[in-house]
């Protein structure tokens, strides 16, 4: 349960929080209860580069028989994304040219391909843009693979999650089971591989712990005890702000 904030918590300064980390680590689970104890906007960068990415699948330009990332360029200006909150569940919603794909990106099929769309200079130029753009004002809890490095390198709290790849892949298995996926354990797992080597040696802004990161290792940490402990991180720095 999301611990309880005193009324004088409101009265502090805000802070941004970026939470970086590997594939399946469960950086937007905590971040969301983050964002929602503290008050603060969530963004999930995940979301935005799998809408991209399902808007290349949908166009041909990934995925199929011959894949042309240099036409998904060219179309990047006719892409728009967009969170719309969901007051039934809670949350938002990620948006691609006004039509809910909160489903669509959350597949397998989306996870094999999305590390290679990220590894797009344009992409990423783009995405990193408008991820700016939200957090202007602070109040925000960002994650992805490049907010403490690269869009608020200045953050208040940086966070740097990591676990085992079979820790992450059997989260993942389970989570795709539950929605309904037909996929096995050994696909999973090598997605979660594939996804760590394209993340960490891809040219623009790869996977990096930024040196001011606490590293946080949740292989064998449940839940409840990952969000207390970001929580009190967060707390600390907000009661000095």
């Amino acid at each position: 349960m999301p611990l309880r904030i005193s009324p004088y918590f409101w009265t502090m300064g805000k802070i941004t929080i970026a939470i970086d980390g590997y594939s399946s680590t469960g950086k937007s689970t905590i971040a969301k209860q983050l964002a929602k104890s503290l008050g603060y906007i969530y963004v999930d960068t995940g979301a935005m580069y799998r809408a991209v990415t399902l808007f290349a699948m949908q166009n041909g330009f990934i995925g199929g028989a011959a894949e042309n990332p240099g036409a998904l360029v060219q179309l990047l200006p006719k892409i728009h994304l967009k969170f719309v909150f969901n007051d039934a569940l809670g949350y938002s919603e990620m948006f691609l040219n006004g039509e809910n794909v909160e489903q669509e990106i959350r597949t397998l099929e989306v996870s094999r391909y999305v590390s290679k769309i990220a590894e797009i200079e344009q992409v990423r130029h783009k995405l990193v843009e408008m991820q700016r753009k939200m957090g202007t004002e602070k109040g925000i809890v960002m994650d992805g693979r490049d907010i403490g490095t690269v869009v608020f390198p200045d953050a208040e709290l940086k966070i740097f999650m990591t676990a085992s790849p079979d820790a992450r892949a059997a989260r993942r298995y389970k989570e795709l089971l539950e929605k309904g996926g037909n996929v096995s354990y050994e696909a999973v797992l090598k997605n979660v591989r594939e996804r760590d080597f394209i993340d960490s040696n891809r040219e623009f802004s790869p996977l990096r712990k930024a040196e001011d990161a606490i590293e946080f290792d949740n292989t064998d940490m449940g839940l409840k005890e990952q969000y207390e402990r970001m929580y009190h991180f967060a707390l600390r720095i907000i009661e000095k702000s």
